[in-house]
Formats: C-alpha cells, sequence, structure tokens
C-alpha cells in the first residue's frame, strides 16, 4: 500500500536520532547549528556610547540657559578611559564610538558647529536647535546583561559570529555533523572522468547528493557498487558505523533491483517502500537498530533529488536541533493538469513579485530523468494528489534548493 507524502513524512520525522554535540573554536562555526543559548556577558551597549564626532555638553546647566558658545576641555576618543567635564560652562570633544564623558548628557556633532581659536584655547558656537539626550547610544538599550542573545537551534551565520566574538564566546557548543555515506548503484553508471559507451552513462546522482550535503556543512563519502547482491552485501556492511545512508538506485521492482533484498538481509528495519508522489514514487526508507538511517532513493536524478529537500534534509536538521519552519507558498503561474491519484512535486522557477509573494512558473519538464530540467527551476511546487487540475494564481507549497 502506498503511503501519502504526509503520512510518508511523518514516518521519517518520528525516527529523527539526536546527533550529538561538540565543542568547535567560534571561528570555524559558521553554518553549524548552535546547541546551547548565547547570553550577553554585559550590557549592549556596555557604555552610554558617543554616536557622533562633535562635543558633549551638560544640556540643563548650559544650552538649556542660553548658552551657545563652549570653550573645549579636553577630548574624549574611542578607546579612551571616560573623562569628566570640569566645568559646566565648557564641553568635551568626543569621537564616535567613545565612552560618554561624566557630567555630559547631549552630543552636539560637528556640523552643527562654528570653530574658533584664540591663543591656542579652542570655542564652540552651537548654529543649530540641540535635543537634549542627542546622539547618544545609552548603556543597555539593546540587551541588558545576561539576557539571551542567541537561541539554541540557529544555525550560525556571519551575525552570530559578529555576536559570539562580541560575548567573548571563542568556544561554542554546536551539533555534531552525521556521519553519511551516499551509495549509487548501476552497472550502467561510469565515472565523471570516463568516457561513457552509448549504453552508459556518468555518475551523477552521488555528486547531486553531496553538494546538497555540502550546502549544510556535511561532508559525505561516495560509493558506488554493481547491480551484484554479494558486492551490494560487502559494501553496505562495510559502512555500518554511519550515521546516515543515502542510496541511490536498485530500489524499484526490476530483475537488478537488489537493493531492498540487501537491506533485509543486514538487519534493516522497513518503515515504508513507495510513496504516493511523482517523482519518487519507489521511494524507501528504514533504520537500523544500531545502525544507520536508510534513505534508499529511485535512480532518476530528479527523483532523488527532489526527496533530499522534502525528507532528508529536514530530517538532518532535526536531528541536529534545528527544525526548518513550514514550506512557504507560492502563486502558480500557469494552468497545469496531472490527472495521477499522485502528489506531484512540480519543479518551478520562483519570481518575487510586487506583492511580496513568490510566482511559481514552471517550464518545459521530460519527467524524473530531466536532470537538465532542474537547471530551469528553484525549487518543487507541491501540488495535491486530490486534484487534477491546478489553476493559475493557486497557491501551494515549494520546496527550494536554490
Amino acid at each position: 500500500m502506498l503511503l501519502d507524502v504526509s503520512t510518508a513524512y511523518a514516518a521519517v520525522m518520528n525516527t529523527v536520532r539526536d546527533l550529538g554535540t561538540e565543542q568547535v573554536p567560534f571561528t570555524a562555526a559558521a553554518g553549524r547549528i548552535l546547541r546551547e543559548p548565547v547570553t550577553a556577558d554585559r550590557p549592549f551597549p556596555p557604555y552610554h556610547r558617543v554616536m557622533m564626532d562633535g562635543i558633549a555638553i551638560n544640556f540643563e546647566e548650559s544650552y538649556a540657559k542660553g548658552q551657545t558658545i563652549f570653550g573645549v576641555e579636553d577630548i574624549q576618543a574611542a578607546g579612551m578611559p571616560g573623562k569628566q567635564l570640569a566645568n559646566m560652562a565648557n564641553c568635551l570633544e568626543v569621537m564616535t564610538g567613545a565612552v560618554l564623558p561624566e557630567l555630559t548628557d547631549t552630543v552636539v556633532p560637528y556640523e552643527h558647529l562654528q570653530a574658533a581659536e584664540h591663543e591656542g584655547f579652542r570655542r564652540f558656537t552651537i548654529t543649530q536647535p540641540v535635543s537634549k539626550k542627542q546622539h547618544i547610544h545609552w548603556q543597555g538599550t539593546d540587551v541588558a546583561a545576561g539576557e539571551t542573545l542567541i537561541i539554541s537551534g540557529t544555525r550560525i551565520t556571519a551575525a552570530e559570529i559578529g555576536v559570539l566574538a562580541t560575548v567573548g564566546k571563542d568556544q561554542v557548543l554546536v551539533a555534531r555533523l552525521p556521519k553519511v555515506a551516499i551509495i549509487s548503484t548501476g552497472d550502467e553508471l561510469v565515472e565523471v572522468t570516463d568516457t561513457p559507451a552509448p549504453h552508459q552513462i556518468r555518475r551523477s546522482n552521488a555528486w547531486t547528493l553531496a553538494a546538497s550535503l555540502q550546502a549544510l556543512g556535511i561532508a559525505a563519502t561516495c560509493h558506488h557498487v554493481a547491480d551484484n547482491e554479494h558486492a551490494m552485501q560487502e559494501l553496505l556492511h562495510s559502512l555500518l558505523d554511519a550515521d546516515v545512508w543515502i542510496c541511490s538506485g536498485a530500489v524499484s521492482a526490476g530483475k537488478y533491483d537488489h537493493l531492498p533484498q540487501v537491506l533485509a538481509q543486514l538487519g534493516m528495519q522497513r518503515i515504508f517502500h513507495k510513496v504516493q508522489q511523482r517523482p519518487g514514487k519507489p521511494f524507501l526508507f528504514g533504520v537500523f537498530q544500531q545502525g544507520p538511517v536508510v534513505f534508499a532513493l529511485p535512480g532518476n536524478p530528479v527523483s532523488g533529488f527532489m526527496c533530499f529537500y522534502r525528507y532528508i534534509q529536514p530530517w538532518l536538521l532535526a536531528g541536529m536541533g534545528h527544525e526548518l519552519p513550514p514550506a512557504p507558498c507560492a502563486e502558480l503561474g500557469a494552468d497545469v493538469l496531472f490527472d495521477k491519484p499522485l502528489t506531484y512535486f512540480l519543479p518551478v522557477q520562483l519570481v518575487p513579485q510586487p506583492s511580496g509573494q513568490w510566482r511559481a512558473v514552471p517550464h518545459t519538464y521530460h519527467g524524473s530523468g530531466d536532470l537538465a530540467g532542474l537547471l530551469r527551476a528553484d525549487a518543487f511546487m507541491e501540488l495535491p494528489a486530490t486534484q487534477d487540475s491546478f489553476r493559475e494564481g493557486e497557491c501551494f507549497p515549494v520546496w527550494r534548493y536554490r
């Protein structure tokens, strides 16, 4: 019996395993999944910070009383310990990023000042209206000390790296990357560097999947095995220490599709085999109790590619503590007919609209073997099995791979 897509997806996600954690230097954490909260070690900003080059004054004791000419006592540069205004009728020159001098509460930028100097004594005249407390980034207004800045489960980007550096987090706890083995099968496949005979094709599925994993920071090992039962047993037995197997090919009902039988012989518990979808109908999924989780994908290239983004990527991210948000929806850009009782994953090009909505434009597509067709698309639009005609402007979920 075929499982529908939502049931198959739920079955996959029910097997998610915590892949563990490891400490890495923050400089090596980009792309990794954070597995601890990161808190502020002090307020943000940590002091009253000057936001403009200019002068700092005490508003109430000078400008509020009508004073517009100020003598300069000293200068407060960024990186200097805080100084104090000695005479309320004077000012201190201040630089952007500097500590606001004590007994001052307002910064007037140079653009609103006229400078003069007499016998080595500098003086500034204010030429534009001044508001009390202007141009100061007050201590703690962004974040309080101890406040959580980054929650566990966040995928670390350049923005998070900057925050980790700011709070002195030189070592960070992240999800361990899974050990993934990609296994392609098929006597018709030759290496990329080979010149194929008329009855052969170059091996591409394994490298497509490896690149998809690389985008998650996961480096997989790639293996190939002939359509030979004994050879399959031997190779797979040597890979039982992996966390995940992603197999490509040999899962349908052909005479040389030995993989389901070999997996059963090795002790894999089958969760399901075949899903009510196109492409990817022969998808096989199972687990070893003391071994890898197995995603056995059809050999047609578009089938395996779609299954990666619909099932495998969410499983991997959840196992590392980060769940993807629900798939966004887009407006179908043309009428589509599909009269099979299957969920149809249609390659589409996503075009942004002035409304902020995405328009999903289907292009000419020749089925699950049309690898080149993926070059004209950005995502798979999930069209439900309950319909056979889909109208332009209707909204459906999209699974993006760009």
